[in-house]
């Protein structure tokens, strides 16, 4: 059993819990991600880890109810355990393969979109432990659900908030604030993003206008988190891809995704499901090695 130490509400839907996980905590790299059942009848629900303690054994991840097993989650308490905490799974950040003295020269950016702010935050506080303070826009409809505000500006070398309501920071999206920050002189040398898929799609698209080479993460997309269930499958220039093995990070300026989130709209019915598994054939699967 894995015992909850830590939970709290970040804002009105969404929570924050740190959980003992001492062999998972040992292994964790930002980029990566868990899967966790509350008991042994329930769904596994991949999420992207927020933080992780190696010396306390824990992990902390960040999650917003949107059916009915996470939102079982919502209603567990501090003392309470999940049944399995499995992890960590999927792909590090390639940051974290570049020597930190290359790391140390570039300017970096990051953009992070609602609950896409946790896993970003797992990679500005590793990239500030090795001395990098990167910059990072933070977006929300309004300032009433913006989450770690505190704790992501002391890992930041400059934090931008953005809110479509106006109510805070920048007046408009993420890619309004990017647009005027690059037209203020502000150039980088690379982009993450990491948010929902709309965001992603279209911050991208400036990015690329702008030549900002950037990987986006397509955490959003996974169900089952080995492969086996094909939820995550997409197009990354061309080539078929899972994001539970391949990923969760590409490259933003490859990534199909008016194909990604017209499967992952097909994918809630199981009409929809059907038809994309007899439509795909031996592509609907992932790398799992249980499925072949």
């Amino acid at each position: 059993m894995f015992k909850i130490l830590k939970k709290e509400k970040l804002s009105a839907n969404i929570y924050r819990m740190v959980v003992e996980a001492p062999r998972v905590a040992a292994h964790a790299m930002p980029g990566q991600f868990l899967i966790v059942r509350t008991d042994a009848e329930g769904e596994r629900i991949p999420l992207t880890i927020c933080d992780d303690d190696k010396e306390k054994g824990t992990v902390t991840i960040v999650f917003q109810p949107v059916g009915g097993e996470t939102a079982r989650m919502a209603l567990l308490k501090e003392g309470d355990s999940f049944a399995d905490v499995v992890g960590p799974l999927g792909n590090p950040s390639e940051l974290v393969h570049v020597p930190v003295e290359e790391l140390r020269k570039m300017k970096l950016l990051f953009i992070a979109g609602g609950v896409g702010t946790a896993p970003v935050y797992h990679q500005l506080k590793w990239l500030h432990a090795q001395g990098v303070d990167a910059d990072c826009i933070q977006g929300a409809r309004s300032r009433d659900i913006l989450i770690l505000e505190k704790e992501m500006q002391e890992v930041t070398g400059h934090l931008y908030f953005a809110t479509d309501d106006g109510s805070y920071g920048i007046h408009g999206n993420v890619c309004v604030a990017l647009q005027q920050l690059y037209d203020e002189g502000k150039r980088y040398d690379h982009c993450v993003v990491i948010g929902p898929m709309i965001m992603m799609k279209f911050a991208c698209q400036l990015t690329k206008k702008l030549g900002i080479p950037t990987t986006a993460s397509m955490n959003t997309l996974m169900v089952d988190g080995t492969g086996m269930c094909g939820a995550c499958r997409l197009l990354v220039g061309g080539e078929v891809k899972f994001a539970c093995v391949d990923g969760p990070e590409f490259d933003g300026w490859k990534i199909d995704f008016d194909q990604a989130m017209q499967r992952a709209r097909m994918y809630k019915t199981e009409e929809g499901r059907l038809y994309l598994e007899e439509k795909e054939g031996e592509t609907h699967h992932g790398g799992c090695g249980l499925c072949q």
